[in-house]
Protein backbone atom coordinates (compact mmCIF):
# COMPACT_ATOMS: atom_id res chain seq x y z
CA UNK A 1 0.00 0.00 0.00
CA UNK A 2 1.34 3.36 -0.90
CA UNK A 3 1.85 6.46 1.73
CA UNK A 4 -1.22 8.03 -0.45
CA UNK A 5 -3.63 5.26 -0.25
CA UNK A 6 -2.70 4.58 3.10
CA UNK A 7 -3.01 8.45 4.33
CA UNK A 8 -6.70 8.31 2.58
CA UNK A 9 -7.34 5.34 4.49
CA UNK A 10 -6.61 6.42 7.97
CA UNK A 11 -8.87 9.82 7.05
CA UNK A 12 -11.38 7.72 5.83
CA UNK A 13 -11.76 6.21 8.78
CA UNK A 14 -10.89 8.79 11.25
CA UNK A 15 -14.51 9.22 11.67
CA UNK A 16 -14.80 6.11 13.04
CA UNK A 17 -12.63 6.81 16.02
CA UNK A 18 -14.80 9.99 17.61
CA UNK A 19 -17.18 7.96 19.22
CA UNK A 20 -14.97 5.33 20.41
CA UNK A 21 -12.88 7.90 22.17
CA UNK A 22 -15.68 9.33 23.62
CA UNK A 23 -16.72 6.43 25.00
CA UNK A 24 -13.13 6.12 26.41
CA UNK A 25 -12.52 9.79 27.82
CA UNK A 26 -16.25 11.09 28.04
CA UNK A 27 -14.57 14.30 27.39
CA UNK A 28 -14.55 16.13 23.93
CA UNK A 29 -11.46 17.76 24.03
CA UNK A 30 -9.54 14.71 25.35
CA UNK A 31 -11.46 12.21 22.80
CA UNK A 32 -9.96 15.28 20.37
CA UNK A 33 -6.06 14.42 21.58
CA UNK A 34 -6.71 10.87 21.86
CA UNK A 35 -8.05 11.14 18.07
CA UNK A 36 -4.82 13.25 17.16
CA UNK A 37 -2.37 10.79 19.02
CA UNK A 38 -3.78 7.71 17.59
CA UNK A 39 -3.15 9.22 14.01
CA UNK A 40 -0.22 10.53 14.27
CA UNK A 41 1.00 7.12 15.77
CA UNK A 42 -0.88 4.85 12.51
CA UNK A 43 1.52 7.31 10.18
CA UNK A 44 4.71 7.00 12.52
CA UNK A 45 4.14 2.88 12.71
CA UNK A 46 2.55 2.97 8.77
CA UNK A 47 5.32 0.14 7.75
CA UNK A 48 3.95 -2.37 10.83
CA UNK A 49 0.62 -2.12 8.84
CA UNK A 50 0.21 -5.68 6.88
CA UNK A 51 -2.17 -5.16 3.41
CA UNK A 52 -5.45 -6.73 3.72
CA UNK A 53 -5.95 -6.54 7.24
CA UNK A 54 -8.92 -4.50 8.94
CA UNK A 55 -7.51 -0.59 9.33
CA UNK A 56 -10.36 0.26 11.60
CA UNK A 57 -9.50 -2.54 14.20
CA UNK A 58 -5.81 -1.19 14.34
CA UNK A 59 -6.74 1.85 14.72
CA UNK A 60 -9.11 1.02 17.03
CA UNK A 61 -6.06 -1.13 19.11
CA UNK A 62 -4.01 1.76 18.83
CA UNK A 63 -6.41 4.24 20.06
CA UNK A 64 -7.44 1.41 23.02
CA UNK A 65 -3.23 0.61 23.80
CA UNK A 66 -2.70 4.71 23.74
CA UNK A 67 -5.37 5.31 26.61
CA UNK A 68 -4.73 2.31 28.92
CA UNK A 69 -0.74 3.51 28.64
CA UNK A 70 -1.94 7.44 29.50
CA UNK A 71 -4.56 6.37 32.44
CA UNK A 72 -1.98 4.20 33.86
CA UNK A 73 0.94 7.05 34.03
CA UNK A 74 -1.63 9.43 35.16
CA UNK A 75 -2.30 7.20 38.40
CA UNK A 76 1.58 6.65 38.83
CA UNK A 77 2.20 10.48 38.94
CA UNK A 78 -1.02 11.19 40.88
CA UNK A 79 -0.71 14.98 40.36
CA UNK A 80 -3.54 17.42 40.10
CA UNK A 81 -3.44 20.02 37.18
CA UNK A 82 -3.95 23.38 38.81
CA UNK A 83 -5.65 25.76 36.49
CA UNK A 84 -4.50 28.83 37.87
CA UNK A 85 -2.77 31.58 35.33
CA UNK A 86 0.23 30.27 35.87
CA UNK A 87 -0.70 26.02 35.09
CA UNK A 88 1.47 24.65 38.14
CA UNK A 89 1.74 20.81 38.84
CA UNK A 90 1.01 20.15 42.43
CA UNK A 91 2.02 16.88 43.78
CA UNK A 92 -0.80 14.77 44.68
CA UNK A 93 1.01 13.06 48.18
CA UNK A 94 1.64 16.37 49.81
CA UNK A 95 1.75 16.20 53.86
CA UNK A 96 -0.88 18.17 55.44
CA UNK A 97 -0.29 19.19 59.00
CA UNK A 98 -2.10 18.01 61.56
CA UNK A 99 -4.53 20.08 64.00
CA UNK A 100 -3.64 19.07 67.36
CA UNK A 101 -5.32 21.48 69.18
CA UNK A 102 -8.58 20.71 67.53
CA UNK A 103 -8.07 16.96 68.30
CA UNK A 104 -7.59 17.88 72.02
CA UNK A 105 -10.61 20.08 72.48
CA UNK A 106 -12.47 17.09 70.75
CA UNK A 107 -11.41 14.74 73.32
CA UNK A 108 -11.95 16.86 76.36
CA UNK A 109 -15.52 17.51 74.96
CA UNK A 110 -16.33 14.17 74.37
CA UNK A 111 -14.88 13.36 78.33
CA UNK A 112 -16.68 16.45 79.72
CA UNK A 113 -19.79 14.60 77.92
CA UNK A 114 -19.08 11.70 79.45
CA UNK A 115 -18.78 12.71 83.04
CA UNK A 116 -21.36 14.53 82.62
CA UNK A 117 -23.77 11.17 82.12
CA UNK A 118 -26.31 10.18 84.58
CA UNK A 119 -24.16 7.49 86.79
CA UNK A 120 -26.73 4.59 85.91
CA UNK A 121 -25.74 4.99 82.07
CA UNK A 122 -22.25 6.48 82.45
CA UNK A 123 -20.91 3.21 84.23
CA UNK A 124 -22.08 0.77 81.33
CA UNK A 125 -20.75 3.18 78.83
CA UNK A 126 -16.98 2.96 79.98
CA UNK A 127 -17.00 -0.63 80.23
CA UNK A 128 -18.23 -1.26 76.85
CA UNK A 129 -15.93 1.74 76.11
CA UNK A 130 -13.45 -0.01 77.49
CA UNK A 131 -13.87 -3.56 74.97
CA UNK A 132 -16.46 -5.82 77.36
CA UNK A 133 -18.87 -7.47 76.18
CA UNK A 134 -22.57 -6.92 76.75
CA UNK A 135 -22.89 -10.08 78.41
CA UNK A 136 -19.69 -9.42 80.46
CA UNK A 137 -21.42 -5.64 81.72
CA UNK A 138 -24.19 -7.60 82.34
CA UNK A 139 -22.88 -10.15 85.02
CA UNK A 140 -20.24 -7.55 86.36
CA UNK A 141 -23.14 -4.95 87.52
CA UNK A 142 -25.66 -7.97 87.90
CA UNK A 143 -27.77 -6.61 85.76
CA UNK A 144 -30.05 -8.02 82.55
CA UNK A 145 -28.27 -8.44 79.26
CA UNK A 146 -31.24 -6.12 78.24
CA UNK A 147 -31.48 -3.56 80.47
CA UNK A 148 -27.34 -3.12 79.92
CA UNK A 149 -28.26 -2.61 75.90
CA UNK A 150 -30.86 0.36 76.30
CA UNK A 151 -28.49 1.72 79.18
CA UNK A 152 -25.61 2.17 76.57
CA UNK A 153 -27.89 3.27 73.88
CA UNK A 154 -29.39 5.73 76.14
CA UNK A 155 -25.84 6.80 76.87
CA UNK A 156 -24.75 7.09 73.10
CA UNK A 157 -27.80 9.10 72.33
CA UNK A 158 -27.05 11.70 75.49
CA UNK A 159 -23.72 11.87 74.27
CA UNK A 160 -25.00 12.41 70.44
CA UNK A 161 -27.31 15.65 72.19
CA UNK A 162 -24.92 17.07 73.98
CA UNK A 163 -21.67 16.41 71.52
CA UNK A 164 -23.88 18.35 68.53
CA UNK A 165 -23.86 21.20 70.81
CA UNK A 166 -20.01 21.89 70.00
Amino acid sequence: MSTVEFTQALVHNSDYLKPFAMTLTRDSESAKDLIQETLYRALANKEKYLDGTNIKAWLYTIMRNIFINNYRRSVKQQTIFDNTPNDFLLNYNQFATVNAAEATLSLKNIQQAIHQLPEIFKTPFQLYYEGYKYHEIANLLNEPLGTIKSRIHFARKLLKEQLDRF
